[in-house]
């Protein structure tokens, strides 16, 4: 039987199908047979929050010597982004085969359905005979199949599968994840004297601790990565198992960790291709050799069908970079960030190995939001309070600035840490267009839901997927979009061709163009909200949207005076009470009184205090954002920063 492919908008008209497939054999026609004697077993070893420190990349502080007799055995990928700079988007990624920006699954700790006619690539390896275990995070922003994996658990292991069984089995490392540094006792085996300090980070005794303790997590990945591949050998399995080694995201320290750029996206990779399994090795493959191949989360699910001889289907947004169905390595690697736990923000990136290109469509949000998760790391806390102390230089205090830059674009091969934005520089302007064009292009293509805040979401999105309601360009008219995003944050441009445009913006049938329209002019700060009329914002005021209500309300509570920032700020308070409101117009409303907490009358500060910090939720993994962001409003209102920063 032969099946005609669909373009991605056609699955939700086409429910037979999806029906018709359900009743298919087990083994898919054109897909390999597991008692092919040629299927590979594959053995993924990833551990956390750590990036190419490691000394088969060339870092001399580092321990790593298990991974490093991986990589002198097998190829070593340079040029490797994990797409998401943070674990449950980056997890995502991988076993979807899809750009969760293009899922609506972009958000930490979101829950969103997979769309009709896709699946999680281990499905797929089950059906051609595959026994496929994972040792034993999950973190996904989907909900995860009854089917996924023959086991999933602290015991899964492929021992337990059928003689002669093909098997994939992950096994993952909690040891470097970024709380093994805040929760370190006694002394790093690595000398904090010799730590490598990046530019963007204070070099003191405390910061080059955390750097230490880092290390030492690292080396402790090593060592569990070594007990697996001993056991592989033990197994006498060593020669018949492809073996993948990998970390989820860049380094768990801050600014490495939660941040799209190289230092929060680029990640080790090591492959090593048994003899047995030659043919399935790309061309510039050779024993303890390095490849500038491009390389993303994204490519992962693809490669894996690829190496069991499967073909990847057409809706999965990567390439096969090994096996049957390896394809010509991609130009660029694209990242992402939204939203981090309870603190929303909108940044994409792109690289092609050489420069690094992202794009902040909400430069009023610093890189260094309050994050509660991230400040509980020492390096972080100590950092923020050197930066209010006005204790740091340029580079070390960008993370923490407000404004961010529109865009930015860094060499890295002249400055690796990122510190110098050549985005300004008239050298510079070719590519930076380039880039910019490419990121454009790859919003588009993708169909990125990353412009449609999570609360107007929420209201409109019903019946079908997030990424089924993409693909309508009715209802989500992405070019308009994205154009109406990028003027907004293009905050420096205060014209008056531009302002008009904002504001026809804000007047707009469609409410998500509404809101970059209410936003691109708040972003531009009081003296052009000033300058606005005040029935502008009284028609926001009692806008449909709530996003578009909140950007409103912010604007006259921090900006207006006299009874119109009472009667906001009392609309501020009415749209952050949880029991009355979604989770998603609840966080943004906490969000907009911390900006003006420390001007609270006593009356306003009461009514704080009543504010529910339990209400209904899409998943409970919601649970903790409106606490936290209750918790850190209080904080800021009585003035005790000391802690909370």
């Amino acid at each position: 039987m032969t099946f005609r492919r669909f373009s991605h908008g056609s699955w939700a008209l086409l429910p037979w199908v999806i029906l018709f497939t359900i009743g298919l054999p087990s083994v898919r026609p054109g897909v390999a047979r597991a008692d092919d004697p040629g299927l590979p077993n594959v053995l993924w070893i990833s551990s956390e929050d750590h990036g190419q420190e490691m000394g088969c990349y060339g870092d001399r502080y580092a321990d790593t010597p298990n991974v490093d007799a991986l990589a002198a055995r097998g190829l070593l990928y340079r040029n490797v982004w994990s797409t998401a700079p943070v674990c449950a988007p980056a997890r995502t990624t991988i076993i979807s085969g899809i750009y969760p920006p293009s899922l609506g699954a972009e958000h930490m700790r979101s829950m969103v359905a997979m769309p009709p006619g896709t699946e999680m690539f281990p499905e797929i390896l089950r059906r051609a005979g595959y026994y496929c275990t994972n040792n034993s995070k999950t973190d996904y922003n989907l909900p995860m199949p009854s089917g996924l994996w023959d086991e999933s658990s602290r015991q899964a292991h492929y021992k337990n599968r059928s003689a002669d069984q093909p098997f994939f089995a992950v096994f993952n490392s909690t040891v470097s994840h970024e709380s093994a540094i805040r929760n370190f006792k006694g002394e790093p085996q690595h000398d904090p004297a010799a730590a490598p300090v990046p530019a963007y980070h204070p070099d003191t005794p405390l910061v080059r601790r955390d750097w230490a303790i880092y290390y030492d997590t690292v080396t402790a990945a090593d060592e569990i990565a070594g007990r697996h591949l001993q056991t592989l050998e033990k197994a006498g399995l060593a020669e018949s198992t492809i073996v993948f080694y990998w970390g989820d995201h860049g380094t768990g320290m801050p600014r490495g960790k939660r941040w799209p750029s190289d230092s929060g996206l680029r990640v080790p990779l090591i492959v090593y291709i048994p003899e047995a399994f030659a043919h399935l090795r790309p061309a510039d493959y050779s024993a303890g050799g390095h490849s500038d191949t491009a390389v993303g989360f994204i490519d992962f699910a693809p490669t894996m069908l690829s190496l069991a001889g499967i073909e990847p289907p057409s809706w999965m947004q990567g390439h096969a970079f090994l096996g049957r169905y390896a394809t010509e390595s991609p130009r660029y690697l694209y990242g992402f960030r939204g939203r981090m736990d309870e603190r929303v923000d909108l940044v994409r990136s792109v690289t092609d190995g050489r420069y690094v290109y992202l794009r902040n469509y909400m430069p009023h949000l610093s890189q260094g939001q309050h994050v509660s998760y991230q400040m509980e790391t020492p390096t972080t806390r100590h950092w923020r309070a050197l930066f209010d102390a006005g204790e740091l230089n340029a580079a070390q205090s960008r993370f923490w600035d407000v404004p961010k830059d529109p865009e930015e674009l860094y060499d890295l091969h002249v400055d690796p840490d990122e510190v110098d934005n050549l985005a300004g520089s008239p050298e510079h302007q070719s590519i930076l267009e380039q880039f910019r064009l490419a990121n454009r292009e790859h919003l588009i293509r993708t169909r990125d839901l990353g412009f449609m805040p999570e609360a107007e979401r929420a209201r409109t999105i019903d019946g079908i997927t997030p990424y089924e309601f993409a693909r309508d360009d009715q209802a989500y008219p992405l070019e308009k979009i994205m154009n109406a995003a990028e003027l907004a944050s293009q905050i420096d441009d205060t014209s008056a061709e531009t302002l008009d445009q904002l504001v026809e913006l804000t007047e707009s049938p469609n409410a998500v163009l509404r809101y970059w329209g209410a936003l691109g002019l708040q972003m531009r700060g009081e003296t052009i909200v000033a300058a606005q009329p005040a029935a502008l914002w009284r028609r926001l005021h009692d806008d449909e949207s709530t996003a578009v209500r909140v950007i409103a309300a912010e604007v006259e509570a921090r900006f207006a005076d006299g009874q119109r920032r009472n009667d906001a700020i009392a609309s501020l308070l009415g749209l952050a009470d949880w029991h009355s409101h979604d989770l998603f117009t609840a966080m943004a409303a906490l969000a907009s009184l911390e900006t003006i907490a420390d001007s609270l009358k006593p009356q306003q500060v009461a009514k704080v205090g009543e504010l529910p910090s339990e209400g209904p939720s899409p998943d409970g993994r919601y649970a903790s954002y409106v606490p936290r962001l209750l918790k850190r409003l209080k904080s800021e209102i009585v003035g005790d920063d000391a802690t909370e920063r």
